[in-house]
C-alpha cells in the first residue's frame, strides 16, 4: 500500500504488486487461450515500467512513429501498427519500427503497400474494417458512428481481399466486456466472414477490460478458443491499454483553496482536470476519490473539485466528506493509470505532476519530474 505522506504533490503514483496482478491476469489469459495479448501505448507508455510489463508481455502496438519507435527502442520489439494516415516522410519510419502494418483505407493500402515490398524485412500488412456496429455509448469515442474515418465498411470490397494483405483489425470496444466481443464477432462474421479464412492473423483491438472485478474472464477464454476453433488459420491479437494498468494508480494532489460562490464550495487544487484528467471532461466521467461520497450526502460537507489552469470549465464534482476540507488537505484521485499520462498538456503553462512508482519493496521510485525547462522546451 502507497504510503501517502511520502509521496510530493501533485503526483502520479503507480503501485507495482497491482501492475503485476494485471499482468499475471492477461498472461494467463493470453496462454490459456493461445492468443497475443500487446500493450497499447495510446492508454499507457510510461516506458521506465516496460522492464517490469516484460516479464509477461514482450509486444505492443503504436499508431505513431514515435509510438512505433518507442515499441522498438524501450519495448525491445518491433509494433504492431496502425494510423489512420500515413505519409511519405513518416511511412518508412514506420517500416523501419514495425512487424505488423494496417492501413485505414484502401487508399492508403494503395499508395503505400508497394514500399513494404523494397525493404528487406517482412512487414506482415492488414487493413482496418468497420463492422458498423459499436456498444460504445460516447461518441467520441466510438469508431462505428455513422460516417465514421476509421476502417473500411464491408461493402466497399469486393469478393477478395487485396493482393497482400495479410490480416483483418478491428477496434470498436472501450471499456467493454467480454459478452460485447461476443456480439462484435458476431457481426464480424457475418460482414466478413468470408474473408476470415483466407488471411493469417485477426487483430480484435483494444478496449476489452479483462482485469476489471467484474469482467467474466472465462467467458472470454471460451470465446476465443471457440472462435479459433473454427478459423484455425488465425493468430488473434488483442491490444487492450486501460486493462493493463486498471485500478493500479493514484493521483495524488493538495487543496490549495476553498472558493464559495452562490453557495457551491469548490476545492481548488494543484492539479487540473483539463492538462492532467482530460476524459473526466471529455468522456465525461467523474472519477473515485479515495474518503469521499462519490454522490452528494445531505448535511456533510460537499465540495466541487476545481483545477488550477485558468479554463473555466477546469472542475468536476461533487463529493461530500465527513470533515470540512481545509488547505493542504491531500485529495487522493483513484485509478489514475490509464488515459491520464499520455494525454497531459502543459496548458496554460501548468506543470505535470510527477510520475512515479511504489515499488514492491515499499519504496517510492521518482521516475520523472517537471520544471519550466520543460515548459519552455516545447513552445519553442
Amino acid at each position: 500500500m502507497i504510503e501517502i505522506d511520502k509521496v510530493p504533490s501533485p503526483c502520479f503514483v503507480m503501485e507495482e504488486e497491482l501492475l503485476r496482478k494485471n499482468l499475471s491476469l492477461i498472461k494467463s489469459v493470453k496462454e490459456r487461450a493461445g492468443v497475443n495479448i500487446i500493450l497499447a501505448f495510446k492508454a499507457f507508455a510510461i516506458w521506465k515500467s516496460f522492464p517490469v510489463i516484460r516479464e509477461y508481455i514482450p509486444y505492443s502496438t503504436a499508431s505513431s512513429v514515435y509510438e512505433a519507435q518507442l515499441a522498438y527502442g524501450e519495448m525491445g520489439s518491433p509494433a504492431h501498427t496502425f494510423s489512420p494516415a500515413y505519409t511519405p516522410d513518416n511511412f518508412p519510419l514506420f517500416i523501419r519500427y514495425s512487424s505488423h502494418i494496417t492501413f485505414n483505407s484502401l487508399s492508403q493500402y494503395e499508395r503505400f503497400y508497394p514500399e513494404t515490398l523494397k525493404c528487406r524485412k517482412k512487414v506482415s500488412c492488414g487493413i482496418r474494417v468497420n463492422p458498423e456496429y459499436s456498444v460504445v455509448d460516447t461518441a467520441l469515442y466510438d469508431p462505428a458512428v455513422t460516417g465514421s474515418r476509421l476502417g473500411v465498411p464491408a461493402g466497399h470490397f469486393g469478393d477478395e481481399l487485396p493482393e497482400g494483405i495479410e490480416g483483418l483489425h478491428f477496434h470498436t470496444l472501450c471499456e467493454s466486456s467480454s459478452y460485447d466481443l461476443e456480439k462484435t464477432l458476431e457481426q464480424m462474421e457475418k460482414k466478413f466472414g468470408h474473408f476470415l479464412p483466407k488471411v493469417k492473423w485477426l487483430n480484435m483491438g483494444g478496449g476489452h477490460l479483462m482485469t476489471c472485478q467484474d469482467y467474466d474472464v472465462e467467458h472470454l477464454i471460451d470465446l476465443l478458443l471457440s472462435f479459433k476453433a473454427k478459423y484455425p488459420n488465425l493468430e488473434i491479437i488483442m491490444e487492450p491499454g486501460g486493462a493493463f494498468v486498471w485500478q493500479t494508480g493514484i493521483l495524488v494532489s493538495t487543496v490549495v483553496d476553498i472558493v464559495d460562490n452562490g453557495g457551491i464550495k469548490t476545492a481548488i487544487l494543484d492539479v487540473s482536470f483539463a492538462c492532467h484528467m482530460p476524459d473526466c471532461l471529455e468522456m465525461p466521467y467523474k472519477p473515485r476519490i479515495r474518503g469521499a461520497y462519490h454522490e452528494p450526502v445531505k448535511g456533510l460537507p460537499t465540495y466541487r473539485m476545481g483545477g488550477n489552469s485558468c479554463l473555466s470549465g477546469d472542475f468536476a464534482g461533487e463529493w461530500s466528506f465527513d470533515e470540512p476540507l481545509l488547505a493542504g488537505d491531500k485529495i487522493i484521485f483513484e485509478d489514475m493509470m490509464h488515459y491520464t499520462t499520455v494525454k497531459t498538456t502543459m496548458f496554460n503553462g501548468v506543470s505535470h505532476p510527477s510520475i512515479a512508482l511504489w515499488n514492491r519493496y515499499n519504496q517510492l521510485e521518482i521516475y520523472r519530474e517537471f520544471s519550466y525547462d520543460d515548459y519552455k522546451n516545447r513552445m519553442s
